[in-house]
């Protein structure tokens, strides 16, 4: 059961993050340029840990006594999850490639830390994807099972953000071929309808 909340959560975080944006081109820009890479790497990771944390509690406690509420939210975070699986189908048939411009003035630590926090809580889709949607999944989740579930979903921000950024170097040419995005984003869609319908039928109580 702690697996099973474990690879769960893995899964999601790492089924939400993994895409072509503002905050994963600024991690691997940084990556490639060799700069302040730390800083950013451990932000992202913190605030993406912080936040479900956030998500996950204030929801199992908020509707701890409504159940009713939390099949609710569960089945809209199903029905969001579901929507993701499709945009992610879009991307798969139609790739971009995830670059990092390797031009511009050196970031000091303190410029780089702006930034990315910048990049990162500027953006509305960090709130729904780790305070709502890992906190409606993380909710969910069997008595006891809720800090394995923590455990993995705060690993996959921390593994990604780790080898986007340290690994850049070395991964930047597989970053720069759009059919490897296509391939990454069917396994994205298929994990993210597989959680949508765990997360549906649990909300309807199906067995």
């Amino acid at each position: 059961m702690l697996l099973t909340g474990f690879s769960t959560g893995f899964s999601l975080s790492l089924s939400l993050i993994v895409a072509i944006g503002a905050q994963n081109s600024f991690v691997l820009r940084q990556g490639l340029r060799r700069e302040q890479v730390a800083v950013v790497v451990a932000i992202c990771a913190l605030l993406d840990i912080t936040l479900m944390t956030l998500g996950v509690s204030s929801l199992a406690s908020a509707l701890g006594s409504s159940p009713r509420l939390l099949d609710a939210i569960g089945l809209l975070g199903a029905l969001a999850l579901a929507w993701y699986g499709m945009q992610a189908l879009r991307r798969a048939l139609h790739p971009e490639a995830l670059t990092g411009a390797g031009t511009g003035q050196a970031l000091g630590w303190r410029a780089a830390a702006v930034q990315t926090l910048s990049i990162s809580l500027l953006n509305p889709h960090v709130y729904l994807d780790t305070v709502l949607l890992v906190g409606a999944v993380g909710a969910r989740q069997p008595p006891g099972t809720q800090g394995s579930f923590l455990l993995g979903a705060g690993s996959g921000s921390v593994l990604w953000f780790t080898t986007l950024g340290f690994g850049a170097r070395l991964l930047a040419p597989w970053f720069g071929r759009p059919a490897a995005w296509r391939v990454l984003d069917l396994v994205v869609a298929l994990t993210m309808f597989a959680i949508a319908l765990g997360l549906a039928r649990g909300s309807l109580h199906l067995g």
